[in-house]
């Protein structure tokens, strides 16, 4: 009888952790389905993510879940979205994408390569005074003409002959950030090699509107629990980069889907499992337009910062690295060192990779409040490379880091 017992026992709790990872497979679906249109900002995908969210949220047993509203200026691609390379036409997010603050551009437009084995700054600027490169598309490498923004630099201005560069990036091409709250004065398309070597001529037909006040918000959800002095909070990012022209979005399943998901979950059991201290799961917009929505949420707290004993932002957690990554604020050290007792005890990760602390996600304006944070995000796995590029799928997702996650941050908030 005992044996059956412990079987049952061992099945039950077998049966929850499958429950729990159905509801987190379930959740970073559909935030990554069509339905979203990449949880951008053009088509509102981001605001139906955030009802969706609210829903899930009320689904899970949360005391309360409020919305908070803000705005920001954006710039986005959500019109016409059309390359030609030498007559052939070029595929948007495979062979090329648009830099976040990129105006629109309508022409066909002659293409200088540069050389970059004899490079000379000179001898570029001589050759673009030609006739024959008048209102060119300048071509190099972008971390070439990065590493040398004082010649490249002058091109990207309107005083320049040239229309615009065309910088190259490996495949699979990035859509490299949507921190777009400007526009510059020249167009700047990335493409990979293979789709501009030997070009002499580009045609582009891409649409850019400059959303100005656009209204977002963050989904805020509580979980009271016995004491309420002080707080946990728990923060992923909902919204991506959305739409590259009318028929293209990045789904975003790693990015940040699976953070979002796993709040959702950690919401689920707390809500189940009254803690001793309120709970506070933030789903912030925003973040993919410079941390936005946890800057207004850092300027405009529910609870005060000051009663925060820790805060975990997990970002791109769906992946499958043994080797978790993470950053930590300066307060929160001392909290880092348990984490690496319990996983040490546990095993859920081979190791604990400490990065140096920086603005990359929406950890950075409580850990430049002095709140005691961790951000999690685990790199270089399969999903990784997907990062910003539309292949960040639903069909290209990986579940393995959810599970150690979930449990090395339940274990730390049941005995810090």
């Amino acid at each position: 009888m005992k044996r059956v017992l412990i079987i049952l026992l061992a099945l039950a709790a077998a049966q929850v952790q499958a429950q729990d990872l159905a509801h987190y497979k379930r959740v970073v679906k559909e935030l990554s389905s069509a339905r979203y249109q990449g949880r951008g900002y053009a088509r509102g995908g981001a605001n139906k993510a955030g009802y969706y969210l609210e829903k899930e949220f009320r689904k899970a047993g949360v005391d309360e879940v409020t919305l908070q509203p803000f705005t920001i200026d954006i710039n986005t691609f959500n019109g016409k979205m059309q390359m030609w390379a030498d007559g052939r036409k070029l595929k948007p997010g495979v062979d090329f994408s648009m830099r976040e603050y990129s105006p629109g551009v309508h022409g066909v437009f002659p293409v200088y390569h540069v050389d970059t084995l004899n490079f000379n700054a000179e001898k570029m600027r001589e050759d673009l005074a030609k006739p024959e490169y008048a209102n060119c598309l300048v071509c190099c490498d972008f971390w070439f003409s990065y590493k040398r923004r004082e010649a490249f630099g002058p091109l990207q201005k309107a005083g320049s002959s040239n229309a615009g560069l065309l910088q190259t990036w490996t495949s699979p091409i990035k859509f490299y950030k949507a921190y777009g709250h400007r526009v510059v004065e020249k167009p700047i398309v990335w493409v990979t090699p293979e789709a501009i070597r030997g070009v002499k001529s580009v045609r582009l037909d891409v649409d850019n509107e400059f959303l100005k006040g656009c209204e977002i918000f963050n989904v805020i959800a509580k979980v009271e629990g016995e004491s309420h002095d002080s707080c946990y909070v728990f923060t992923a990012h909902y919204d991506h980069l959305g739409n590259l022209g009318r028929n293209v979005y990045y789904a975003g399943a790693n990015d940040n889907a699976s953070g979002t998901a796993a709040i959702v979950t950690l919401a689920a059991y707390f809500a189940k499992h009254k803690p001793a201290y309120d709970m506070y799961f933030i789903a912030f917009s925003g973040e993919d337009a410079n941390l936005r929505g946890s800057e207004f949420y850092a300027e405009h707290p529910l609870a005060p910062l000051n009663q925060i004993k820790y805060l975990f932002n997990l970002d791109m957690i769906g992946d499958n690295n043994p080797v978790q990554y993470c950053e930590v604020s300066d307060e929160g050290l001392r909290g880092y060192k348990l984490f690496e007792a319990i996983n040490g005890e546990a095993h859920y990760f081979k190791s604990l990779n400490r990065g140096p602390l920086a603005g990359n996600s929406d950890h950075y304006p409580f850990a430049q409040r002095h709140v005691p944070c961790i951000f999690l995000e685990n790199q270089e796995g399969d999903a990784f490379p997907y990062y910003h590029t539309i292949f960040d799928t639903w069909k290209n997702a990986v579940f393995d880091s959810y599970e150690p996650v979930f449990k090395l941050v339940a274990d730390f908030v049941g005995r810090y």
